[in-house]
């Protein structure tokens, strides 16, 4: 089974640019539109890795989930790229530095994202037989 690509994005256009761009690029997609909605399916399926805006509604944001993957999916603490209209934000640029994840700053272009999905995250999986 090929494990799929972890998108957490609360913006429906945003989501749906994100899915189709990597669907395109041969990548599985789950979404998220919440952290928390994302935590409670990290808890219970595998993901090659995660795809993650830095500002979620609710109380777990882009940096929560990074702390919980590090505690509970380690192998995934370093398979995850952030995205964020807000780069220059002192609370982005601490959990960036802290993580040393990618981020890709929206508005971003498709081949910028899948290159950098590929980069952290690996190309898509196959499926094998």
């Amino acid at each position: 089974m090929i494990a799929p690509l972890l998108v957490i994005e609360d913006e429906p256009a945003v989501m749906s640019f994100v899915r189709r761009a990597l669907e395109r690029g041969g990548y599985t997609v789950v979404g998220a539109n919440s952290g928390m909605q994302a935590l409670e399916l990290l808890k219970g399926q595998q993901f090659q890795g995660i795809i993650s805006d830095m500002r979620t509604p609710g109380n777990v944001d882009g940096g929560g989930v990074y702390h919980w993957i590090r505690e509970h999916r380690p192998e995934l603490a370093n398979r995850i790229v952030f995205i964020t209209g807000d780069i220059v934000n002192e609370e982005t640029v601490a959990v960036l530095k802290e993580t040393g994840a990618p981020c890709v700053e929206k508005p971003f272009r498709v081949q910028d994202l899948i290159a950098t999905v590929e980069n952290t995250i690996g190309k898509p999986q196959q499926e094998t037989l």
